[in-house]
């Protein structure tokens, strides 16, 4: 083999290996931790769970989607019916930052990097603080595709920005109709 060969060899070796370390550096978002306790993996498979509604902000798209525990719990008619969600009642807000579309002939804003995901779970033996309810937030960096614990924290949301809907089990978002 002669040099220029070796050297070609050497550099695809350099290469896969660098590209290996990336594959095998990647988050596995599911370890991250809040210090409350409250880990990312109690919300595993959010990413498949139905819609209960979407919002917007000035700086922030959001869809709010929920697992079939309180999908169930929607239809039969909770919380308008006076009675709390079930214990295993799961919300997962996912946050976007907005932007204009470029390919869409009329104005509208579509989803660009994700923010943030926003999670609630029911549990009112573990959670008896903050009406049954556990909050958690994790942010999101682009650059690194990563996920950190909420620099804030949000263990006690249910005792600030979730009293306005005490009466509502302390769940803003209705169940859309479809």
């Amino acid at each position: 083999m002669n040099s220029k060969s070796m050297s070609i060899a050497a550099t695809m070796v350099f290469m896969l290996a660098v590209v290996s370390g990336v594959a095998i550096s990647a988050q596995d978002k599911y370890t991250v931790k809040l210090p409350n306790g409250l880990v990312f993996s109690d919300w595993r498979g959010y990413e498949d769970w139905q819609l209960i509604s979407s919002s917007k902000t000035d700086d922030r798209m959001k869809v709010i989607l929920g697992n079939p525990t309180i999908i169930a719990a929607f239809k039969s008619g909770i919380p308008g019916n006076g009675k709390p969600f079930p214990e295993g009642s799961k919300i997962a807000k996912v946050q976007w930052k907005p932007k204009k579309s470029t390919e869409a002939p009329f104005s509208v804003d579509v989803p660009d990097t994700l923010a943030d995901l926003f999670f609630m779970e029911k549990d009112s033996k573990r959670f008896t603080e903050t009406g049954g309810w556990g909050y958690a937030q994790f942010d999101y960096d682009p650059a690194s595709a990563t996920f950190t614990a909420d620099k804030a924290g949000t263990p006690t949301c249910g005792q600030v920005c979730h009293v306005a809907v005490k009466a509502k089990d302390y769940v803003f978002h209705p169940y859309q109709r479809r």
